[in-house]
């Protein structure tokens, strides 16, 4: 987490606008990151690119798995 706070410039720079990070309750170590960009190909330049696979390295991550999604509605209730 420490590595991810640290690369908020980056992500922002490259087109992240929001984002949520979500851990699973029976296991702390595995988390989700949700994530809003400008555009969809920015995320994926992104989290694609040279750089991130090192950084990625760095923190010890293994190799996620990317799911691009495009929003169809959201809402507050």
């Amino acid at each position: 987490k420490v590595i991810f706070d640290k690369a908020a410039s980056i992500r922002k720079a490259a087109g992240e606008q929001s984002y949520q990070v979500l851990k699973y309750e029976q296991d702390p170590d595995k988390i989700v990151h949700f994530s809003r960009w400008a555009s969809i190909s920015q995320a994926k330049q992104f989290f694609e690119s040279p750089e991130l696979v090192k950084i990625r390295e760095q923190a010890g991550v293994k190799a996620p798995v990317f799911n691009y999604l495009q929003e169809l509605e959201h809402g507050v209730l």
